[in-house]
């Protein structure tokens, strides 16, 4: 650990020296990812969760509960979170594609900042897995090597494991200097949709077991080694002028759900709520849902329903992984206040997409629901007149980039397919968007149709789901319909309810204009 801290440090004088000028008066970013980090804990009103640091951000600022990811699941809504485009532009709806295939010449969110002066850095998960982007950085992009479980039997058990988890950290990288060169990719780089596993592969339960609670430190696992590499790396750089882009990432609640005993100690398994809606939405085309494949690549497992005993112990666990991230983000926040940065740092922490504990008798992410793309965002801003507030405006993870540059001054990119919505943090309940956009792709659907993608479009009271050929978007498969008012957890699909010709014709209509038609007036001039 020593010798990586020395080499990434060493790495970050020699880029700090080669910074260009800037104003002193820039904002430095704190930009903190998380994996699977649904938006449930303390913020977002469920106080049974122990998220002091999370809270702590969204006290200082802006809390967004109706944010949206463009795909839920790791890379694909990383590459465009983070190039500002939406999964049919940087053509990556899998784990194995990289975005330059597509968009050679894209410049990224860190890269824009890079190429303005900023000093930019990542550490742990930022983009998926290995599949970094060299250009994005100032100095390469590092993780320190940890441990997945500490108890020995479970060490014994993940060793059994082959092939790759199709969602896992360590899921294949594109071959090739940062661009995938296989035969998907290829297939990628000219517009063509590869193949997307609906689930994990035909082997099961061939890794360690899905939780542990050892008595361990903090720094046994990777998310501990990460929070003392980002306090290492901030007390170098703050003692340079260049004003900072940190990119820090976390990869828990990520299965397995595994974090030191003393967050498990936080809980109460007796208190543990499960899902109220263990089945699936009626009226939906059974593909709609996935049960949760990648859950079931864990030691012990069942196929089917997840009985409530192990569903509890699974939610237990998510919840005490929650905890263990939360004090990896509190120690950086803490050193960030030591060096008496906050008061010129902008911090933005978002969770990648939301993620299923048992809803729709499902688990993990993989769908259009509102539980998959409705995502955790808290943005704070030194000095914010509406800190500790709370928005209900409709948000993309698309606009994350545009808002960030816009706060910083930077120039934007013409490639952007979001909007900044920098006007809502000083008016929270404006209207700003009318609709936000999802999509997920599926293998099969009825006879002649093929592969699918399902577009989804959530606005104030609707989600709305046309699933249509890949090939072929005027071939419609199925339409899922959701009221929101009096069906928010989306458990009753209406589309084909007797009345509804006339709305689904009309959000069909809104669904055909796009999300270039959902922006806020303001951004249609």
């Amino acid at each position: 650990m020593k010798t990586l801290l020395r080499f990434i440090l060493c790495l970050s004088a020699v880029g700090l020296a080669h910074a260009a000028d800037s104003a002193p008066s820039r904002p430095n970013i704190l930009f903190i990812a998380v994996d699977d980090l649904r938006p449930e804990f303390g913020a977002y009103g469920a106080s049974y969760i122990k998220s002091p640091n999370l809270d702590r951000i969204a006290k200082a600022g802006i809390t967004f509960n109706r944010s949206y990811c463009q795909q839920a699941v790791c890379s694909p809504t990383r590459s465009s979170l983070l190039t500002g485009t939406r999964p049919d532009t940087t053509k990556v709806w899998d784990l194995v594609t990289h975005f330059r295939d597509a968009l050679p010449d894209v410049v990224t969110l860190p890269q824009l900042f890079k190429n303005n002066g900023y000093f930019v850095q990542g550490m742990g998960k930022i983009y998926h897995g290995s599949l970094d982007d060299p250009q994005s950085w100032s100095v390469p992009w590092g993780t320190p090597k940890a441990e997945t479980y500490a108890l020995p039997e479970n060490v014994k058990l993940n060793a059994r494991r082959y092939g790759v988890d199709p969602d896992g950290d360590n899921a294949p990288a594109a071959k090739g200097k940062g661009k995938g060169k296989d035969a998907k990719t290829a297939k990628a780089a000219k517009g063509e949709l590869p193949t997307v596993p609906d689930s994990m592969p035909a082997a099961k339960n061939i890794r360690g077991p899905a939780f542990e609670g050892a008595d361990v430190p903090d720094n046994f696992f990777q998310d501990g080694k990460v929070a003392e590499l980002a306090v290492s790396t901030l007390q170098a750089i703050s003692k340079e002028k260049e004003p900072f882009f940190l990119a820090v990432g976390f990869v828990k609640p990520h299965l397995p759900f595994i974090s030191p005993k003393k967050y498990w100690d936080l809980y109460d398994p007796t208190k543990i709520e499960l899902a109220p809606n263990k089945f699936r939405p009626k009226g939906a085309p059974d593909y709609a849902i996935q049960p949760g494949g990648e859950l079931r690549n864990y030691f012990g497992i069942p196929e089917g329903s997840v009985p409530d005993d192990l569903a509890r112990k699974l939610k237990h666990g998510y919840y005490a992984a929650i905890s263990y991230m939360d004090a990896q983000v509190g120690k950086v926040l803490d050193e960030l206040d030591r060096l008496d940065l906050r008061k010129n740092t902008i911090v933005i922490l978002w969770g990648d997409h939301g993620w299923k504990l048992g809803e729709h008798d499902a688990w993990c992410k993989h769908s259009n629901s509102e539980n998959d793309t409705n995502t955790a965002l808290l943005l704070s801003i030194p000095g914010m007149k509406n800190a500790g507030t709370k928005s209900n405006s409709i948000v993309e993870f698309v606009d994350i980039y545009p808002t960030l540059a816009d706060l910083a001054g930077l120039p934007l990119p013409k490639h952007l397919e979001g909007v900044s919505f920098k006007p809502v943090l000083d008016d929270p309940q404006r209207p700003w968007k009318s609709a936000a956009f999802s999509q997920y792709p599926r293998n099969s659907g009825k006879t002649g149709v093929g592969q699918l993608m399902g577009y989804a479009m959530r606005t104030e009271r609707y989600r709305f789901v046309v699933w249509v050929a890949r090939t072929d978007h005027s071939k419609i498969d199925a339409i899922e319909l959701y009221d929101h008012n009096l069906d928010p957890q989306e458990n009753t699909n209406i589309a084909k309810a007797p009345g509804n010709n006339e709305l689904v014709d009309r959000l069909l209509t809104q669904w055909r204009k796009g999300w270039q038609g959902a922006k806020p007036a303001m951004a249609q001039r």
